[in-house]
């Protein structure tokens, strides 16, 4: 991102998430499979073919050939955890709920259905039930990150940070517990710190593709792509078909200036999950840094056709609209973006700057106003001078 402006285009790469499946290992004519093992290359059949449908466009289809397969399949947890997950995607909050519910009816300690029943009460606005929900999806996911949304917006912010904080000190051999509070100071835009919470956890757990993961994003905010990919790389070869790790080489090769090896990076993390849009955004990254802002386009409305809660989809079809002069459909963009992602100061800013360039100077600074909260402080900052700015244009407002 363009420190000085907020109008660079930004990578998309992701904190640790489990994977949904992993892959089945092939096995000779002669060896007979276990019923559980039938049952776990049934579940990875139709997780497969739910992809491949979803990779060629067709999200409806592959959502309902899913529900048909775990409807026929009650034991196939893994597939109607997937089955949520693309029925959250669509928007059917309720159909997600349900699925989640009965996951925990079944097992109350499935950690990744806490996490995803939480995604679902977080975007409904339910902060506490969601916050129940992703304490109890602790450790082990990636939930932290949506705590410390949610803290945010309950206003407990500082308590929850000070508690982490405690609880790290009290238990510095604890992997999870500094892995943990290294998240929170990553998602408070405190890189340094984090840093140094995510290898304490490593000193205690070498292994923790979490804490891996974290440092390794954390070097990239502090634009040292080469410490990061040493990190990502350990991740990797822990575990070779993991996203985020994959996603996130992509980006630290990216800030190295190694822009083809990027895109094979990418083009494997999609092949392994393409319902999930980091890599589109990626693309569309890099189909702009060719100039090809209408191919970067498109791919950032795959994005959001994939996944519509993830801002940074808007964030860039924001600033290829309004470098390309169409403020009309920069507005229209990063409203659907207000809507998915009320508290990212830089949805806020941009749609700032499309009302502004309309001369609608009152909803500019109405947006501006939500934008200096942002817990990124250079964000905060920008949008502070471009208040003062507005203000010191001696327009009316509109």
């Amino acid at each position: 991102m363009n420190r000085r402006n907020l109008c660079g285009l930004v990578l998309l790469a992701l904190p640790f998430a489990a994977v949904l499946a992993m892959p089945v290992r092939a096995v000779s004519d002669s060896v007979i499979l276990s019923p559980e093992a039938h049952q776990t290359a049934d579940q990875q059949a139709a997780i497969t073919y739910a992809r491949e449908l979803i990779a060629s466009g067709d999200m409806d289809r592959a959502v309902q050939q899913l529900a048909d397969f775990v409807a026929t399949h009650p034991n196939a947890a893994e597939a109607a955890r997937f089955l949520g997950d693309l029925y959250y995607r669509q928007g059917r909050f309720d159909r997600a709920e349900a699925v989640y519910k009965a996951l925990l009816a079944r097992n109350p300690h499935d950690k990744q259905t806490h996490n995803r029943l939480g995604v679902v009460y977080a975007t409904e606005n339910q902060v506490d039930p969601a916050i129940v929900e992703f304490q109890d999806a602790l450790p082990g996911t990636d939930s932290i990150r949506d705590l410390v949304l949610l803290h945010l917006r309950k206003g407990d912010l500082q308590t929850y940070q000070d508690d982490m904080v405690a609880q790290a000190r009290n238990e510095p051999n604890n992997a999870d517990i500094q892995e943990e509070l290294g998240e929170i100071f990553q998602t408070i835009h405190r890189p340094t710190e984090a840093v140094r919470y995510f290898r304490r956890a490593l000193d205690s757990d070498p292994r923790s593709i979490a804490a891996l993961n974290g440092v390794g994003m954390s070097y990239l905010d502090l634009h040292d792509p080469g410490t990061a990919l040493e990190y990502l790389a350990d991740c990797l070869n822990i575990d070779p078909v993991n996203y985020a790790c994959l996603d996130n080489i992509g980006v630290a090769k990216i800030q190295s200036g190694a822009y083809g090896e990027a895109m094979a990076d990418f083009t494997k993390a999609h092949r392994l999950e393409p319902e999930r849009p980091e890599a589109l955004v990626n693309f569309g990254y890099l189909a702009d840094a060719r100039g090809d802002w209408k191919r970067a386009v498109a791919y950032y409305v795959q994005a959001i056709a994939v996944n519509p809660y993830v801002p940074e989809s808007y964030v860039n079809l924001g600033i290829d609209y309004e470098h390309n002069g169409l403020y009309s459909l920069a507005q229209s963009a990063l409203l659907k973006g207000v809507a998915a992602a009320p508290y990212d100061g830089r949805v806020r800013y941009l749609l700032a700057r499309a009302y502004a360039a309309q001369g609608q100077k009152a909803l500019a600074l109405a947006q501006l106003k939500v934008a200096q909260t942002s817990l990124d402080p250079d964000v905060s900052q920008i949008a502070k001078e471009e208040t003062q700015r507005l203000m010191q244009a001696g327009q009316s407002p509109q």
